[in-house]
């Protein structure tokens, strides 16, 4: 699949996802290559779709009528990009966003945004069980710090290259920003002199 035919699906991309209570965060530069791909997506004048959680738990920074809600400069939408909001962790519950793909004819999504473990991978589990064809970009996620049920602690590291690793191959392909960038901005025409 060329992520050049694709549409580009940013999730999540909140301030509420830097708040300490959430543990150590792997990929801090995630948000610069996140915005990396959005940019080459603009310039091709490739469709951009945005997902922003609405969490409906009391103590949520992701709460709307918290500021933790609020999306980050790095992956505002600007006009004619759409946006849908969720209140579960996959962008395909209670949103039009599969009818909004249908309707379009899209057939491929590439992921970006948060987390890894949380929305990025039930997005891209779901999307691939509707039929679509998943690319998540490992650089332009990120994953937290979990602990297991027997009290076993997982790095943010590796939380986000198992679940990366899971997804490969099964839901999604797996990519790098670098590479996914370089191939959008090859499809563009050559500008004539």
């Amino acid at each position: 699949m060329k992520s050049a035919e694709s549409t580009l699906l940013v999730i999540d991309v909140q301030q509420g996802m830097d708040n300490p209570r959430l543990g150590k965060r792997n990929n801090p530069d995630a948000e610069k290559r996140i915005a990396d791909v959005i940019a080459a997506w603009r310039a091709a004048g490739k469709p951009v779709v945005h997902v922003q959680h609405d969490s409906v738990e009391p103590q949520s920074e992701l709460r709307p009528d918290r500021p933790g809600n609020a999306v980050k400069p790095e992956a505002k939408p600007v006009a004619g990009e759409p946006v849908f909001r969720k209140n579960v962790n996959s962008a395909f519950i209670g949103t039009e966003l599969e009818s909004y793909l249908r309707e379009r004819g899209v057939e491929n999504l590439v992921l970006v945004g948060m987390t890894t473990e949380h929305c990025i991978s039930t997005t891209a589990r779901m999307g691939a069980n509707l039929g679509f064809g998943i690319t998540i970009v490992a650089d332009a996620t990120a994953a937290f710090e979990h602990e297991g049920y027997d009290g076993t602690h997982y790095s943010a590291d590796e939380v986000h290259n198992v679940e990366l690793a899971n997804l490969n191959r099964e839901f999604a392909t797996i990519r790098e920003s670098r590479d996914i960038v370089a191939e959008v901005e090859g499809s563009l025409p050559v500008p004539s002199r």
